[in-house]
């Protein structure tokens, strides 16, 4: 636990650089001194430049591809910090990797999700700032403190601007698993509900097959928490045109984009992907990245004051 009085320290670990530093922009100080490289051999080679002793340590970086790198570098700064005696140590994690691996589905498989919390946990973590996880029960996996924001603000704002909402729109989840999640948007947005049934045909390929609820001539918003290879999201797309949607777009809150999901992405009917910052893979032609800087800048500010970060939670 940081003292009342700890001075606040934001570092940054090499997955998302950029994302560090308009954080610290927007809080108006420096991101603190940190090498982080790697040997020849490919082992992490972590060194704090300055005294951190009894301050209160926030390391940003989000578990992103590569997804084993920037966990391991996660856990040797965080093992770094502690030995040079920090009051306590947050990781903020904008995008948490590993989290659909939350449960058994299928038999002899591990729950990763899990694992991962234990090894943040044992590395010297006192708290855990995410943003929208995949599966909101992740938050019980770690025995320390969780504030889990929600990107849904940051996109709802850009979304409105676009003059979606109201009877001539409607929000669609791509799948039933992301209802919940749709449900808000609708809700905030003033308009009605659709869902796209899918079958998975293997870890990049999906077939949408069923249009729940109306669609034709409408201006479509397409709700998920995530995209990779984009399969889902223009599956659903396809489908959605076929069945008189007037337009397309959609709207997640972290663009893990592969060259895969910018080829579908060009090819497809979506015509604008919304998204955040909390990967720096969320770029590209038809891709809008509207940065959660201040969102997390702000919850930053408020743990390190031993404020309310409660109002940052509401959609």
């Amino acid at each position: 636990m940081a003292a009342p009085d700890s001075e606040l320290k934001i570092f940054s670990g090499n997955a998302h650089p950029k994302l560090a530093e308009r954080i610290c922009s927007s809080i108006g100080m420096r991101c603190s001194d940190a090498t982080v490289t790697t040997f020849p051999d490919g082992e992490t080679f972590v060194k704090i430049n300055e005294n951190i002793r009894g301050c209160d340590v926030f390391i940003v970086q989000p578990t992103c591809p590569a997804t084993n790198d920037n966990l391991m570098e996660l856990l040797i700064m965080v093992d770094a910090a502690r030995r040079a005696s920090a009051g306590r140590i947050t990781a903020v994690i904008p995008f948490f990797g590993y989290a659909r691996q939350d449960r058994k589905d299928q038999p002899r498989v591990p729950i990763t999700a899990k694992l991962v919390a234990n090894l943040i946990t044992a590395a010297g973590v006192g708290r855990v700032l995410a943003m929208d996880l995949h599966a909101a029960q992740i938050q019980g996996f770690f025995d320390i403190p969780v504030d889990h924001l929600y990107a849904a603000p940051v996109l709802l704002k850009y979304i409105r601007s676009k003059g979606l909402g109201g009877r001539q729109s409607v929000v669609v989840s791509p799948d039933v698993g992301g209802i919940k999640m749709s449900d808000a948007y609708a809700r905030a947005l003033d308009c009605p509900l659709a869902i796209v049934a899918k079958r998975r045909v293997n870890a990049t390929t999906v077939q949408a097959h069923t249009v729940i609820g109306e669609v034709e001539g409408m201006d479509v918003l397409l709700v998920d928490d995530l995209t990779e290879s984009a399969g889902t999201l223009t599956a659903a797309a396809e489908l959605l045109k076929v069945h008189g949607a007037r337009s397309i777009r959609a709207a997640v809150s972290h663009g893990v984009l592969s060259a895969l999901a910018h080829e579908r992405l060009e090819k497809s009917a979506i015509e604008e992907l919304i998204c955040t910052d909390s990967t720096p893979m969320a770029e590209g032609p038809r891709v809008t990245a509207l940065s959660v800087a201040t969102l997390l800048a702000e919850a930053i500010k408020r743990i390190h004051c031993g404020e309310s970060v409660t109002s940052l939670f509401e959609t």
